[in-house]
């Protein structure tokens, strides 16, 4: 059993996603489930910390397709941050770069909300 965990924490009107350990097939709606809570919340301004994040499978990456639509059409995003060279090298891979904003850190996805 893979083990994982999904922290948030609201920062103003930005919410942070901390993903721990495996995002697979199992894990998966542990995050559908945090996300789908700040959608439903309309908290649509969204950082996703992967910093502790050691692996992510199709199925991990496919609940951040399953969302983007909705929440960009609501007038919010999920930005990437501090993800490890392995992780990175997955979304590179899909061509995410050219879709979602990825950050070295937190802290700089979180002010480029504040830019607007």
């Amino acid at each position: 059993m893979s083990a994982f965990e999904v922290r948030r924490k609201d920062a103003d009107t930005v919410s942070v996603l901390y993903l721990k350990g495996y995002l697979d097939a199992h894990t998966a709606p542990d995050f559908e489930q945090a996300l789908q809570n700040l959608v439903d919340e309309n908290r649509v301004c969204i950082v996703v910390n992967m910093e502790e994040l050691s692996y992510i499978s199709s199925a991990g990456l496919g609940v951040f397709m399953g969302f983007i639509e909705d929440i960009r059409t609501k007038g919010g995003d999920i930005k990437l941050a501090e993800l490890t060279e392995k992780v990175y090298r997955v979304f590179d891979l899909l061509g995410f770069p050219v879709l979602y904003d990825i950050f070295e850190k937190e802290m700089e996805a979180i002010e480029k909300y504040k830019e607007g």
